[in-house]
């Protein structure tokens, strides 16, 4: 009795190693008719597809009348984002969550849902960072790349919900780099990259990927008539998300320098005839500014407004309206030194001042 138990063991445990290993075999052999290229993207997908999510937008919205008025939660918009770290914060695109009262997070084949809170936004480059309020039980980051080092025509891949189906993957390349592209902050964004994957509705928020898996911009906007993808997307720099994420995740805001001045606005350029450089309207008397000497605009006693100093440059690069200066200082930190150059009665003069922080 014991031998025969022992032989339909045997045979169990052999048969199960036949089928197993043939189904294995059959597994390998698909992967191996496949192209580099498609196992690429195979592999890519899946090893990165649990590290992106779907950020629904919930407003809160007022039902019935009067006394019988009720405020219910209603669906305001939705993207995508990705997984920074495993304490549960969430990167997506500030337009994603603008205006937003709460927000809901689903993963990649999890049924449940996970309410976010908004840690901070940066609208100069249209990211946001939220934070999970409860955490699924294991969490899978993603693995940040370089762009500086990008190439055109290397291949790209985004991961995201358009169009509300989610955990969808698009393949491109990357069309070009360093585009300048008016952002939602109401500045340019620099150094944005230009790819032709397909990105449409929903994929705001979400990660582009190169070809070793690594994160190297997030899906912000597509240049279309049909508002529908176009073949012309571009992603936010990784290297700039590196620099501005774990400051709002340390600090809930972005420390920008600055020189301590208030500007004009272009529209009343017009109207005071000038024509190149920043109108200094006011100084902060604490700032560097005010300790450099600048002066802003004053009132004559017919109430009549004098232009003060006009700002022309910083460190030698030429600055004309706040979306100018906004670029040229942000390679800067707040303590470093700067030359400036400005206009005061006709004559162009400079001074150094330290920038201060805003």
């Amino acid at each position: 009795m014991r031998i025969m138990t022992l032989f339909l063991l045997l045979i169990t445990q052999n048969c199960y190693a036949l089928f197993g290993s043939s189904e294995k075999d059959e597994n390998i052999d698909k992967m191996a008719n496949l192209l580099a290229s498609e196992r690429n993207t195979i592999s890519v997908f899946e090893k990165n597809v649990k590290s992106v999510v779907n950020v629904s937008n919930m407003k809160l919205a007022r039902t019935g009348f009067w006394s019988h008025a009720q405020e219910i939660e209603v669906p305001a918009g939705a993207g995508s984002g990705f997984v920074w770290d495993d304490q549960g914060h969430i990167v997506t695109n500030f337009h994603v969550i603008q205006g937003g009262d709460s927000f809901i997070v689903s993963f990649h084949k999890d049924k449940e849902t996970y309410e976010a809170e908004v840690v901070g936004v940066y609208p100069q480059k249209d990211i946001a960072v939220l934070k999970l309020k409860k955490r699924p039980k294991k969490l899978f980051p993603i693995i940040p790349g370089k762009s500086n080092s990008l190439k055109v025509g290397q291949k790209a891949m985004a991961i995201g919900n358009p169009f509300g189906l989610d955990h969808t993957i698009t393949s491109g390349i990357v069309s070009a780099t360093e585009r300048k592209i008016r952002g939602i902050g109401g500045v340019t964004i620099h150094g944005m990259i230009q790819t032709d994957c397909s990105i449409n509705p929903g994929n705001s928020g979400g990660p582009l990927y190169n070809s070793q898996g690594q994160v190297i911009g997030m899906n912000t906007m597509i240049y279309s008539n049909s508002g529908s993808s176009a073949g012309v997307g571009f992603s936010v720099p990784v290297d700039s998300i590196k620099g501005i994420v774990p400051q709002l995740i340390k600090n809930g805001k972005v420390k920008r320098p600055g020189l301590g001045i208030g500007l004009l606005e272009n529209r009343l350029k017009d109207y005071f005839e000038i024509r190149k450089g920043i109108v200094v309207k006011y100084v902060d008397p604490k700032s560097p500014a005010a300790k450099a000497g600048l002066k802003g605009m004053q009132r004559d006693r017919r109430g009549r407004y004098i232009i003060g100093d006009i700002l022309l440059s910083i460190d030698g690069k030429k600055v004309n309206n706040y979306d100018e200066i906004f670029n040229v200082l942000e390679k800067y930190k707040a303590g470093d030194k700067v030359k400036i150059s400005y206009l005061r009665e006709d004559k162009v003069k400079s001074t150094t001042l330290r920038l201060m922080e805003l």
